[in-house]
């Protein structure tokens, strides 16, 4: 069968599928884990500062740029306990999951879902402010972008969202974190602002101080409160709020935890040794940043740039031309490190995603993996829902400030109360000085969340508290539905709930006919095939002439069994025949099976050739007991060229030919199925199958031979069915992954198989899910 169009465009876009065998990964050492694990948490250190400036000037005016400094020194020892915290988490967990992980196996699988959806919002709001923070540091790198027409007042909004679209198609691609240019950016970012300190502090100390820099026209307002009466509780409320903005510097350090398994041997003392690089690179570059913005005060801009970083740096290098290399160095490594940040969401989001919906808390096809072996959904959905917060709030940090530490904070406060009941559980050698870090950890970042959603809940956090509490209700119910779905099926032992122990029930089927044609034969054959009691042909009037000429046309097609025409004057076709479903299963010892051609087309067309109503009839005929619905699907157009093309090759024949007509040959739809495959036998024709000896790795090619051996092998919670196809000159493997069994392939019949060929690690050629079709001799 030839590949849909869309299908076509996938593989244009996104390369060739990759089969499973492809999933591994090597182990990565410890400077190159430090930069791919550790640029979300390192590049938080560009706008911390800043976020934290933002909230003071305008209330404290100048005296702000002495406030940031004891400020810092709380978030610094923020980042202290925090890492503290995670280094007992690598040290015990060394799987992926982080926090989810710790919930899970510390408290239970329902309170593991606050951590779940704390950390899908985290990845989510991540995503958007490393993307806003880097288009903020390519705009203040390059302010003429601002003049640019139309764009030029949403440039930021436009830089981030084709960011996120880039970095989804990329990652929809099977991009490697553990590429070599994802540690790139933080060695640069981190090496070029370490610079920039340290020619600051110089120049303080030794060069004669350092300038004020320049301000223009769009800083915050300046404010100038006396420190008297009822203004004591707005400092100290303007104070939490700073606290909070810059609380957002923590975010990012527990990614290492998310990637441990990654990690080389011994993982956890490796882990553990990132961490604390990770926490001292970030603590240095935050206290330099604020001690710079203090003494050349450097201010916020409320379009977002220029950016506090970028204004410090023009003021440390100078205008010179290697000042203005630094500059750009500065400005390059810190949009590279954002936008590398941002992407670690793309990895996190979907392989969370896929941890819950492996435990039954979210839909399973979130597990499923895609194309290119990568949880295609959880990417699609992550950059979607983003690109949302994007467009709705806009693309500046402070603006988005108010959505972040809600999520990152529950994670933090999880991972580190959920340790503690750890060690007070195992209570291992040094299990008390454990727990009091871990206690001490959890403690700071739940007084994070409360302060961020008090001071912050009018900007915007009120949303993340509303929908917090609604996603985790949202999770649990999910999964009770597939815990009793479950429960039945355990409960069945292997009998049909509905049958009457001792009783033989009879079958009855119910052919549903909208008009004659090919598909209506298909469906009429399958129908007989299955020996029914008693088997109906039934059509639902709604129009009284299209039911006389189908009327018409069944008797002069000469059908052996009767067409009841059953009138359906309210129209509602799913309902009438539910109802005759019904009425045919009173009889306990009887059941019904409702058979529907659906004609299948291409999917654009057929979204505009019918309205899927066969999908809607068998959807209300599965909730009657005793009944199931059945639906036989028919590509029209590929069914009709195919009979076209053999009637034209065996019209000059000699010898009259008897084509064998379409029999159905896998496993028909049944409603709710997701198997929604249907083989059809054809005549044997001459092919254009190329010989298997002659065949090239990584080209797409036709075969036909014969089955010599089948063979079915468990892989990853799951089976692939190995078919041995060989036509005298060699052999290929034929490999079907998720199935068991395909009804028509077996040992000795012939198959014609088209795909992509591959060969594996012992030279034998493969084909991975190609297309197939079963082959029969003329009768």
């Amino acid at each position: 069968m030839a590949d849909s169009f869309w299908y076509a465009a996938k593989r244009h876009l996104l390369g060739a599928p990759l089969v499973n065998e492809q999933l591994a990964t090597e182990r990565l050492s410890k400077p190159m884990a430090l930069g791919i694990l550790s640029c979300d948490g390192i590049s938080s250190a560009a706008y911390g500062t800043e976020m934290m400036l933002l909230v003071l000037l305008p209330f404290f005016g100048l005296a702000a740029f002495s406030l940031i400094l004891p400020l810092t020194l709380v978030i610094l020892v923020g980042i202290f306990l925090v890492m503290l915290s995670y280094r007992e988490v690598v040290s015990v967990y060394t799987r992926a999951g982080g926090s989810y992980i710790v919930a899970r196996e510390n408290f239970a699988p329902r309170v593991a879902q606050v951590a779940a959806v704390a950390l899908l919002i985290d990845y989510v709001v991540t995503l958007a402010v490393q993307t806003a923070a880097g288009s903020a540091a390519i705009v203040s790198a390059f302010p003429s972008l601002t003049r640019l027409p139309v764009i030029g007042p949403k440039i930021l909004l436009v830089i981030s969202a084709a960011a996120i679209l880039l970095m989804c198609f990329f990652n929809l691609r099977g991009i490697r974190e553990a590429g070599r240019a994802f540690a790139l950016p933080t060695y640069l970012f981190s090496g070029s602002v370490v610079l920039m300190i340290v020619m600051g502090l110089y120049r303080e100390v030794a060069g004669g101080g350092l300038p004020h820099v320049a301000t223009g026209a769009g800083t915050v307002a300046l404010g100038s409160h006396a420190n008297t009466g009822l203004i004591v509780f707005g400092a100290i409320y303007i104070l939490a709020r700073a606290f909070a903005n810059g609380g957002s510097s923590l975010t990012g350090i527990e990614a290492v935890s998310n990637a441990v398994s990654a990690l080389q041997p011994p993982e956890g003392r490796s882990a553990r040794e990132i961490l604390v690089a990770q926490g001292s690179i970030v603590a240095f570059l935050i206290a330099g940043i604020s001690w710079l913005a203090h003494v050349t005060h450097a201010m916020p801009y409320r379009a977002g740039v220029p950016t506090v970083l970028a204004q410090e740096a023009r003021a440390i290098f100078g205008s010179s031309v290697l000042g203005q290399v630094l500059f750009f160095t500065v400005q390059a490594g810190t949009a590279a490190i954002l936008f590398t940040g941002g992407n670690t969401s793309f990895s996190g989001f979907p392989f969370l995603a896929s941890f819950v919906a492996e435990d039954g808390f979210l839909p399973r096809w979130l597990s499923k993996r895609g194309h290119r072996l990568v949880f295609s959904n959880g990417i699609l959905i992550l950059a979607a829902v983003s690109l949302t917060l994007l467009l709705a709030v806009g693309a500046t940090v402070g603006a988005l400030i108010p959505f972040y530490a809600i999520g990152v904070f529950t994670g933090f406060s999880i991972a580190g109360f959920g340790m503690a009941r750890y060690h007070l559980r195992h209570k291992e050698p040094g299990w008390r000085r454990r727990l009091v870090i871990n206690t001490a950890g959890g403690a700071y970042t739940v007084l994070v969340v409360l302060v961020f959603a008090i001071v912050k809940f009018t900007e915007g956090a009120w949303l993340v508290v509303v929908i917090f509490p609604i996603l985790v209700y949202a999770l649990l119910k999910l999964h009770g539905e597939y815990r009793r779905e479950s429960d039945v099926l355990d409960n069945l032992d292997g009998t049909d709930v509905h049958v009457t122990t001792g009783t033989s029930p009879q079958r009855s089927v119910i052919l549903f006919v909208d008009r004659y044609d090919l598909a209506t034969v298909a469906a009429l054959r399958y129908a007989r095939s299955l020996r029914p009691a008693s088997l109906r042909a039934v059509h639902l009037t709604i129009d009284q002439a299209h039911a006389k000429r189908l009327a018409d046309r069944w008797l002069s097609a000469g059908a052996s069994i009767p067409l009841e025409l059953v009138d359906c004057p309210d129209r509602r076709l799913a309902h009438t025949a539910a109802d005759l479903v019904a009425e045919e299963t009173k009889d306990e010892t009887r059941h019904v099976t409702a058979v529907l051609p659906r004609r299948s087309y291409a999917a654009l067309t057929g979204r505009l050739l019918h309205d899927r109503t066969a999908d809607k009839m068998a959807h209300a005929i599965s909730h009657v007991p005793s009944a199931i619905a059945t639906i036989i699907p028919f590509d029209v157009r590929h069914k009709t060229e195919r009979l076209h093309t053999a009637l034209s090759t065996y019209a000059d024949t000699a010898r009259p030919v008897t084509l064998v007509r379409p029999v159905i040959a896998a496993r028909p739809v049944i409603a709710g199925s997701a198997d929604r495959f249907c083989a059809y036998q054809r005549p044997v024709a001459p092919t254009d199958a190329e010989p298997i000896d002659r065949l090239v790795p990584s080209d797409r090619a036709t075969v036909e031979g014969e089955v010599h051996t089948l063979q079915i092998r468990p892989v990853d919670h799951s089976s692939v069915l190995c078919c041995q196809v060989g036509d005298g000159t060699g052999e290929l493997t034929a490999l079907f992954y998720g199935r068991r069994h395909i009804a028509g392939v077996q040992p000795g019949g012939r198959i014609r198989l088209h795909g992509t060929v591959g060969r594996q690690s012992d030279g034998r050629l493969t084909m991975v899910n190609p297309t197939y079709e079963l082959m029969t001799a003329s009768v």
